[in-house]
């Protein structure tokens, strides 16, 4: 043994070679944290100091190769300042060009994952053989951060500036067939002749069949451009990169930078250019944000798992109630990710509904290469359409998703109660009412429970799981896990009107419909919050969702929460809704869509929406982006905190990620609770003394109060 530590170790094999074997232990995967990169410090003095060695093996212990930089580390490291930050940089820098100026050639056998900080290791080393597996990439920018170990000097020179520029800027993990075409690795080997096959590499650069120096010196040089070449080059790739990334998004017109900056330049130069550009985006607000999401993931993904752990019984079979859009979506996840399902609907013309939206989504995959047709058969046979209960004694789970209808809710669950087994979980994927009021028509209150499901269901990753007051802990976990094996995102929430998102989001719209009350042009409030992040605009938001359902979902809230949600004017939404304008159901709303020659509905301006709103709104008045954006999301931010401080939610993460992930909240923001955390309650408070004229739902929370008293924030 040259070296062992609890993070990697080092061994002399036959024929004078050595092994650096990386296999943190305590973890299921291989991280450079800074415990890591310290040892590798410690393991190459040990690799320097062995005589006779003729060449380097570089693997890893675990299913994945390395996947990276500890991520935890980062928020505390961002906060230090740009100096701590190139000091981290620099210490793994220095490693890898150790590893890279070994008096003797190097091939890494990638055996799994290797991302980030993990390929860039793998850059390092003279030779890179991957299994037919794996996966290599350098996803930083989805960080809002850039590669700060080399990947934007190392990865253009291997393969090319254009190629380099599209996997770092698209943070795009590759395949082993895209990967050797690129260049960026040398062989691709099946896993069980992966080591062989790395071995034999290591030989033949050893034996010099292999010219390992001329692979240093390509990496070590300038990049192979003359000024005309880059002057040309760079100029289209950034104009590129800047319309793909959008405004909001820095970091991957940076990557250009510093790729550009350290053209002509050696590695170590090249490397400095780097380091301070990864230093710059570090300490922006986006990466912040950026880093929080994946940390926040990471705690909804443990606390899901938890839950999971808890299920009393894996769910083997499903079942859906009212086959429809929604039905067919759901009856769709739950087959292609392996659960069986039932699909009853009351009439044939139901059924066929569904599994023409099952089908049409099958078929996508298929087209772009996804699925072979017989695995969409598969897909297929293993929804049963059914118009009868038969078969329903054996179901682990029901997900009733037929219309949002109280009566009509109560009785379907009660029937269909009465044709599971005792222990059958009975969830509905109601997305306004009382899962309390709908329990009162059921026998066994303890097994049931909310899966609100966002639509489209296969694309939209937020699940709502949301607890009754008679819920039990099993009914919880069984849903959860059954999320899980969807591949959604659960936030368990508690009940309440419009349980987490509606319920925040319909302050949203009530602003919205204050600010048009109030003379504000519609497309001018769509084009500000637009351009704030979100991905729609209010108006065109209700279109999409449709108006029949916003007008009927506003009238619970109301309901529920009159002190602040119950408006004592008409608004524009109510209007479209009178006029039978239901949104892109029926082609028209606050937009005209017509369909594209991709048969997609595209927005257009309609003059008659003005005409129908013009005896309900104020003269034409010009607001301040400003103004528009925190009448806009400042009821949205003083509900959210509501839910967390009455605990519908348990922690600002979640609350975030559910936003995030079921209403397309901006990610560079990081949530609303994190953008509270970026402006300032001061600031915030100034916004809601400015407009409390607006009411209630422009109050602070007592809970917000506090956090503006003694300084603390969210996060």
């Amino acid at each position: 043994m040259i070296y062992q530590s609890d993070a990697l170790t080092v061994t002399r094999l036959d024929g004078d070679i050595a092994e650096l074997h990386f296999d943190l232990q305590g973890e299921s995967v291989n991280k450079f944290d800074q415990n890591t990169v310290n040892h590798l410090t410690q393991a190459l003095d040990a690799l320097e100091a062995e005589s006779g060695l003729k060449g380097l093996l570089v693997t890893s212990g675990k299913p994945v190769f390395i996947v990276g930089a500890d991520i935890t580390e980062f928020t505390s490291l961002f906060g230090a300042g740009a100096d701590e930050i190139k000091g981290f940089t620099g210490l793994n820098n220095a490693n890898f060009n150790r590893l890279q100026n070994l008096p003797y050639p190097s091939v890494v056998a990638i055996n799994g994952f290797a991302l980030g900080g993990g390929f860039e290791i793998c850059l390092a080393c003279d030779f890179r053989v991957m299994s037919t597996v794996a996966k290599v990439g350098l996803p930083e920018t989805k960080l809002g951060i850039l590669p700060g170990w080399g990947g934007t000097v190392r990865l253009p020179r291997i393969i090319g500036v254009d190629e380099a520029v599209t996997w770092i800027a698209t943070a795009s993990e590759q395949r082993p067939d895209a990967a050797l075409k690129a260049g960026a690795v040398d062989a691709v080997a099946a896993p069980e002749q992966l080591r062989e096959v790395a071995l034999a590499t290591l030989n033949n650069a050893i034996g010099g069949q292999l010219d390992y120096a001329a692979r240093r010196a390509q990496k070590s040089s300038p990049l192979p451009l003359n000024d005309t070449e880059a002057t040309m080059a760079f100029f289209t790739i950034k104009q590129m990169v800047a319309q793909q990334a959008g405004r909001n998004y820095p970091a991957p017109v940076k990557v250009v930078d510093c790729i550009e900056q350290a053209r002509g330049m050696g590695l170590e130069d090249a490397l400095d250019v780097e380091a301070a550009g990864f230093a710059e985006l570090a300490v922006t607000p986006v990466a912040a944000a950026l880093v929080g999401v994946f940390l926040n993931d990471q705690l909804l993904g443990k606390k899901a798992k938890g839950w999971e752990k808890k299920a009393d019984k894996k769910v083997a079979q499903a079942a859906v109630l009212g086959a429809g859009i929604m039905g067919g979506g759901i009856a769709y996840q739950s087959a292609y990710k392996g659960v069986p399902i039932k699909m009853k609907d009351i009439n044939q013309a139901g059924l066929d509904l569904g599994l023409k939206e099952a089908n049409k989504l099958l078929a996508k995959r298929v087209e772009r290469g996804r699925m072979s047709p017989a695995q969409m058969g598969e897909v297929l046979n293993s929804i049963d359409p059914t118009l009868t209960y038969g078969g329903f004694d054996d179901v682990d789970i029901v997900v009733e998703a037929v219309v949002e209808n109280p009566k009509v809710k109560h009785a379907v669950l009660a029937e269909t109660e009465k044709q599971i087994s005792p222990d059958t979980v009975l969830a509905s994927n109601t997305s306004t009412i009382s899962i309390d009021f709908l329990a009162q028509a059921l026998e066994r209150p303890e097994n049931f429970c909310g899966m609100h499901f966002f639509n489209p269901v296969h694309a939209m990753p937020l699940v709502e799981v949301i607890r009754g007051e008679k819920t039990s802990d099993t009914a919880v976990a069984r849903t959860v896990a059954y999320a899980n094996k969807m591949g959604k995102k659960a936030v368990v929430v508690k009940d309440c009107p419009g349980f987490l998102v509606n319920r925040v989001l319909f302050p949203y719209f009530d602003g919205f419909s204050k600010l048009v009350r109030d003379g504000a042009d519609f497309q001018a409030v769509d084009k500000v919050m637009e351009r704030w992040g979100w991905p729609m605009g209010p108006a065109y938001l209700m279109d999409v969702v449709g108006i029949d359902t916003g007008v009927h979902a506003a009238g619970v809230m109301a309901e529920g929460f009159p002190d602040r949600m119950k408006l004592d004017f008409k608004t524009a939404t109510e209007v479209m809704f009178e006029n039978e304008r239901y949104g892109q159901k029926n082609s028209i709303g606050f937009y005209e869509y017509v369909e594209d020659k991709r048969g997609k509905p595209k927005k257009t301006v309609t003059e008659s929406t003005y005409a129908l709103i013009k005896d309900i709104v104020a003269e034409r008045t010009e607001f301040s982006d400003e103004d528009i954006i925190a009448r806009m999301m400042l009821p949205m931010a003083t509900e959210l905190a509501r839910c967390l401080e009455e605990g519908i939610v348990e922690t600002p993460a979640e609350a975030d990620l559910a936003l995030l992930y079921g209403l397309g909240f901006p990610p560079f923001r990081g949530g609303v609770f994190r953008w509270m955390d970026t402006v300032g309650m001061q600031y915030i408070a100034e916004a809601s003394e400015k407009f409390a004229h607006l009411g209630k739902s422009y109050e602070l929370t007592e809970g917000m109060k506090a956090k503006l008293a003694d300084g603390t924030t969210y996060y």
